[in-house]
């Protein structure tokens, strides 16, 4: 089998392309920039220099490899991207949110074009649903979208993404809170820094799941040719009041300040409120039941303590 990971050189591209190629797939994987071409031939993969906002430059990768399922996994986050996490900005989330639009239309119309049979893809499970009942059946809807310019902004391009995916047949993926290699290096920053308070009471269920959790979850996914939605979570949703401190303790930083919600609005923006505040975790039962799939961390507890050791 072909694979061809659009992405390759993110944070779960560089956990998930070495273990495609350990099963002994031909794979290949996509880069924006020609520097990180030896990387990618290193992780077990043929690299190609690609621009998913260029759908010349897409429809010429996927000619390229000639894969038999597409996992996309393109983003535009992180310092090298968007420079310093800024979450009352538009301008941070800009890049990502048209690689979900534009980026995912691009590859869908290639993949067409060149008879691909499966695509995978990347979705977030942070917005799950609806708030009434809690996060035991957040598959059941669509995801939430949570007022405000720049909530809207971010959550409209999932949106997208998912119904594009779907409509082609293919999965959607929704992965947890990702921790591990690089994943969370500029929230410990943040912690040792203490500019990463709990915002009001610390009320919102964040899911986490570990980068070599959710490669294996999607290496999964690719052999199963799966299709619908799947969250991909470990098995401890947490309110951010208890996984918060816990996490500064595992990085050797003082315990987080807390702020009230109108001081958090004003210096991290409404984005930052609800997530502190109001988002809900998520069940992995479907993927445990469907796909058969087990996490190594079933807790962020021995995840970050190992991550950070």
């Amino acid at each position: 089998m072909r694979v061809l990971v659009a992405g390759g050189t993110g944070v779960l591209g560089r956990r998930l392309v070495p273990r495609l190629a350990a099963k002994g797939y031909e794979v290949s994987a996509t880069t924006t920039s020609a520097a990180k071409l030896d990387v990618l031939a290193r992780l077990g993969a043929q690299g190609i220099v690609m621009d998913g906002l260029d759908a010349a430059s897409v429809r010429t990768a996927v000619e390229k490899a000639r894969p038999d399922v597409i996992v996309h996994q393109m983003t535009a986050l992180g310092l090298a991207h968007a420079g310093k996490p800024n979450l009352k900005s538009e301008a941070y989330f800009e890049n990502t949110n048209r690689l979900r639009t534009e980026g995912t239309d691009h590859l869908l119309a290639a993949a067409e074009a060149a008879g691909v049979a499966h695509i995978v893809a990347q979705s977030n499970t942070a917005w799950n649903g609806s708030h009434e009942g809690g996060w035991a059946r957040p598959e059941e809807e669509p995801l939430e979208l949570h007022a405000g310019p720049v909530a809207e902004k971010v959550m409209k391009p999932i949106r997208h993404l998912e119904v594009a995916v779907l409509k082609a047949g293919g999965a959607v993926l929704r992965y947890g809170w990702f921790y591990g290699p690089g994943a969370t290096d500029d929230q410990v920053e943040l912690l040792k820094q203490r500019k990463f308070p709990q915002v009001g009471a610390g009320t919102g269920v964040w899911s986490w799941l570990h980068l070599d959790d959710a490669a294996v979850a999607t290496v999964m996914a690719v052999e199963q040719k799966a299709r619908g939605v799947f969250n991909i979570v470990d098995d401890e949703p947490a309110e951010v009041r208890e996984w918060l401190p816990y996490l500064a303790e595992c990085a050797g930083a003082k315990r987080p300040l807390r702020v009230p919600r109108w001081l958090g609005r004003v210096v991290a923006g409404e984005l930052a409120v609800k997530m502190m505040t109001e988002v809900q975790g998520s069940s992995n039962a479907k993927a445990r039941r469907e796909l058969g799939w087990e996490p190594r961390y079933p807790s962020w507890r021995q995840g970050f303590r190992e991550a950070l050791a």
